[in-house]
């Protein structure tokens, strides 16, 4: 005969919170299944027919019903395990953090895993891991270029204002021009993509000639007006200002979002707006293309059908780009424009004082 098993009762508040647990099986299954199991022992059954019931082993219903019963519920919690012991000190971390902060190697320009390595007396995946942990990059730089322009604050706050709050009874359209984009076919056929294997071609191509492509994109909409040209004069300008006139409905202001290029504010410009005072111009902060969105625009044409693309002519170029924007305003998606002047402007400050501060300048 089996012996027998010690008496496992509840008490009202141990059931009530076990019910609970065991109602959790997707955000905590192995807590809920331990549940499952002393419920099922508290209504007097054998281990066996609990493990028959809950398809599992009687070991397993043995072990949770004896840790339930000599520490309750704490007794379904994971034991603790501490593994192995840490083997670099606070004081090594440091080091290594502050020498690839304040400090550059002899003969370089940054560091690498093994040069650290070798100057601190550790292994050279241990440096990976504190840089891992502390978001130390060395190998990585970006560029940046802070904006001169004196009415950086002012145009901030009005092109954003336009974004996050638009005028009634109008439509703001982010405008630019894509220059010089080339024609280009690879000088041998491309090797298409294969399972194991990436696309490849040729690092060298045949130039078949350019085109300027203008396009307008609709901040709330989302949807773009493209036009291009062979070429990106102030005449070309006019022409698509003429286009984003017809398309845009008689009753509505056009307020246009455009950068400070020197086409944009010729004679023939100023003439154009002028006998057309519902155009208003928003120019951008010098240096300042990121905030205009159908820079965003451009970058996806460019990523999803320029980058890799091969045409043959220029005619095969204006159609690619044409059927870009066609599959863009078959399923327009507004870019959602989340921060506000003040944030922008603060983060622009904090940036410009690290700067100052990295080089010594009050």
């Amino acid at each position: 005969m089996a012996r027998p098993k010690k008496p496992l009762v509840l008490t009202d508040s141990e059931r009530a919170e076990l019910e609970q647990i065991a109602r959790r099986p997707r955000s905590a299954r192995r807590a809920a299944f331990r549940a499952k199991i002393i419920l099922a022992c508290a209504t007097g059954i054998t281990n066996t027919a609990v493990a028959k019931k809950l398809r599992t082993s009687n070991q397993t219903v043995g072990l949770w019903r004896k840790r339930f019963i000599e520490r309750r519920l704490d007794g379904l919690l994971d034991e603790s395990r501490p593994g192995r012991p840490r083997q670099i000190g606070d004081d090594e971390i440091e080091a290594v953090v502050t020498r690839t902060l304040e400090s550059t190697p002899k003969g370089a320009t940054h560091w690498s895993t093994r040069e650290m390595a070798k100057k601190v007396g550790l292994s050279h995946s241990t440096v990976g891991r504190i840089w891992r942990a502390f978001g130390l990059q060395p190998h990585r730089t970006e560029t940046f270029k802070l904006s001169p322009d004196p009415l950086l604050v002012p145009k901030v706050r009005d092109i954003v204002g336009l974004y996050m709050s638009p005028p009634e009874n109008a439509v703001v359209l982010s405008v630019d021009e894509k220059s010089q984009i080339q024609a280009l076919n690879r000088t041998q056929p491309v090797l298409p993509l294969r399972i194991g294997e990436t696309e490849k071609h040729t690092h060298d191509y045949d130039p078949h000639g350019t085109l300027s492509l203008f396009a307008a994109l609709n901040v709330a909409t989302g949807k773009v007006l493209g036009k291009t040209h062979q070429r990106h004069r102030s005449k070309e300008f006019v022409a698509f200002l003429r286009e984003i006139e017809k398309n845009v409905p008689d009753d509505l202001d056009i307020h246009l979002v455009i950068d400070n290029y020197a086409t944009h504010k010729t004679p023939a410009v100023k003439r154009f707006l002028v006998k057309r005072p519902r155009f208003h111009l928003h120019f951008t902060p010098t240096y300042g293309s990121w905030i205009n969105q159908v820079e965003r625009w451009f970058g996806l044409l460019t990523s999803k059908q320029l980058k890799r693309g091969s045409h043959t002519s220029v005619v095969q170029l204006r159609r690619a780009i044409e059927e870009f924007i066609e599959v863009t305003n078959d399923n327009p998606k507004p870019f959602k424009w989340v921060k506000s002047a003040d944030e922008i402007l603060g983060r622009i400050a904090r940036f410009a004082a690290r700067t100052n501060a990295a080089h010594g300048v009050e």
